[in-house]
């Protein structure tokens, strides 16, 4: 009997991802929709191995509104389980695999997952909290068969692949993204899909995605940039390239033999992808977009993207509670280089459309252009709350306006300066210190390779400014030379009073770097909280 094909794409609900799923399997068969290594899947085979996962799931006891787990780097299973998520009605839980055991049982068991999928990396960190984390009942291999475990890919070939009987609502719970846990215990920021479906279209309409692009998927799954793209890419029907670990040789050799359109990368990533040797020598004209966040780009190392890769460079700024979607630097803004409105490249841009943003006093009174006060935004993409912390969710979305705890300026065309983390700036000598300020001179230093500014104790100051820089390869240089190369350029109250040296500053898996675990030795003995 003929397939309805018009009847058919009215099966699931406009507004949610279940119905963008099964819409390509039906009108895009045979479009690939997912590249991890030598492995491909269309969009067909992509919808009917989530298909059958969801009847996996009802077998296991696994019911439309429970939290399901996922501990795993990038791979393709991890993209089939999100999928499942977003046809079975299940809300996903994705924990950061880089977290220790106390923090992971922590998350698990805050989490109330009843079913953990697992990546081969983590058997054996799983193995160690198992008796830990009673309310999971499933546990679930992916790639590699585990000891204990039930291996996804038998599990799937042994369902079938059927559409399931499952009405999925826009206001259904889809995931959960947790908070960094860079200043504290993570929390857990909940999305229904209405929030995901509107976040994505901003996504799409900032980076002018297309049903022909391939983007390469550098950025983890679990962290809100790496999910965001997942989702922006399903929506129109393009190409996911998985990457499971960053490299940034492999990166642009993927760039080149994939003739990849779109990379979506955090500075950190630029910095080590134009220290390759002989970068000009990959392919990277296929590239449309380079779109990067995450963290504040220093002006030096942008300078050094736009004329190695060309004009094609975009900026996202957003939060795990936004959506993400906040504000972004267009590529037309980025052809300020070298002109009278350079500066405009030091902003996170204007607010994308569908979103409101301010800036407010610690009255909550708006602040007028140049003067610096807290990011406040609204949109209809903003996390719904946080899992089970009533009094967090009410202390962070405020009549309707999620506070961000950024610190920032605008000026008179509406572009938005991030000044820094309301908890990152540092009380010298009375005087209020912005450490991105300290940052952007200390990477315009020939020798320095990456570098973080923080407090530390000091019995005169209280807290003084402390530069953390690592080195280019085979150069040198002293904490004299930094600082006197920094008070070139800033105030003495804002130059560093001490550096320090270390090879390679620590990261979480999303490529930022982690200023708390920069501080904590300084501060452990301290009765102040950081």
């Amino acid at each position: 009997m003929p397939v309805q094909l018009l009847k058919e794409l009215s099966r699931y609900k406009i507004g949610t991802f279940a119905h963008i799923v099964h819409r390509h399997a039906l009108l895009r068969p045979d479009k690939p929709a997912f590249a991890y290594g030598d492995q491909r899947l269309t969009y067909a085979e992509y919808n009917a191995r989530v298909n059958s996962l969801v009847r996996v799931l009802g077998e296991l006891g696994v019911s439309r509104g429970d939290p399901i787990g996922l501990l795993s780097w990038n791979c393709l299973e991890y993209v089939i389980v999100y999928g499942a998520a977003m046809k079975g009605g299940y809300i996903l839980s994705r924990f950061n695999p880089r977290l220790g055991a106390e923090e992971l049982k922590y998350l698990i068991n805050y989490s109330e997952v009843n079913t953990l999928f697992v990546g081969p990396e983590l058997v054996n960190a799983t193995d160690s909290i198992r008796k830990q984390v009673p309310g999971v009942k499933n546990f679930i291999s992916l790639e590699e068969r585990a000891a204990g475990m039930i291996f996804l890919p038998e599990m799937l070939d042994s369902y079938p692949s059927e559409e399931p009987d499952v009405c999925i609502e826009e206001g259904d719970g889809f995931f959960i993204i947790y908070t960094s846990g860079t200043t504290g215990v993570p929390r857990g920021a909940v999305y229904s899909h209405r929030e995901a479906w509107d976040d994505a279209r901003s996504y799409i309409m900032n980076q002018s995605l297309e049903p022909d692009d391939r983007h390469i998927q550098v950025s983890p799954m679990f962290h809100i940039a790496g999910d965001t793209m997942v989702r922006s890419m399903l929506f129109v029907g393009g190409c996911n390239i998985i990457v499971k670990f960053f490299d940034a040789a492999a990166t642009l050799d993927m760039i080149q033999k994939e003739k990849a359109t779109h990379v979506s990368i955090v500075p950190t990533h630029l910095v080590a992808m134009l220290n390759v040797p002989d970068v000009n020598k990959y392919d990277t004209s296929s590239l449309k977009f380079i779109w990067y966040g995450g963290s504040p780009m220093p002006l030096e190392v942008l300078k050094r993207g736009l004329q190695t890769f060309g004009p094609i460079f975009g900026q996202g700024y957003g939060q795990s509670e936004s959506g993400p979607a906040i504000s972004h630097l267009s590529k037309e803004d980025h052809q300020a280089l070298g002109g009278p409105d350079e500066k405009v490249l030091t902003s996170a841009g204007q607010p994308d459309v569908g979103v409101q943003v301010r800036i407010v006093d610690d009255s909550g009174n708006d602040v007028n252009p140049g003067q610096r006060g807290e990011i406040i935004v609204r949109s209809k993409h903003i996390m719904l709350e946080y899992w089970n912390k009533p009094e967090d969710t009410a202390n962070t979305v405020i009549d309707g306006w999620l506070h961000t705890g950024d610190i920032g300026t605008y000026d008179e065309k509406g572009y938005i300066y991030i000044v820094d983390r309301k908890k990152d700036m540092i009380i010298t000598g009375g005087e209020n210190v912005y450490p991105r300020e300290i940052e952007e001179v200390l990477y315009r230093h020939p020798c320095i390779f990456e570098a973080a500014v923080i407090g530390i104790p000091d019995p005169y100051w209280v807290e003084k400014v402390h530069a953390v820089v690592s080195l280019k390869k085979g150069a040198g240089a002293t904490a004299e030379e930094v600082i006197a190369f920094c008070k070139k350029s800033l105030a003495g109250y804002k130059a560093p009073k001490s550096v320090e040296f270390i090879e390679s500053l620590p990261k979480n898996a999303a490529g930022k770097i982690m200023k708390r675990e920069l501080r904590d030795k300084y501060w452990a003995k301290s009765a102040r909280k950081i």
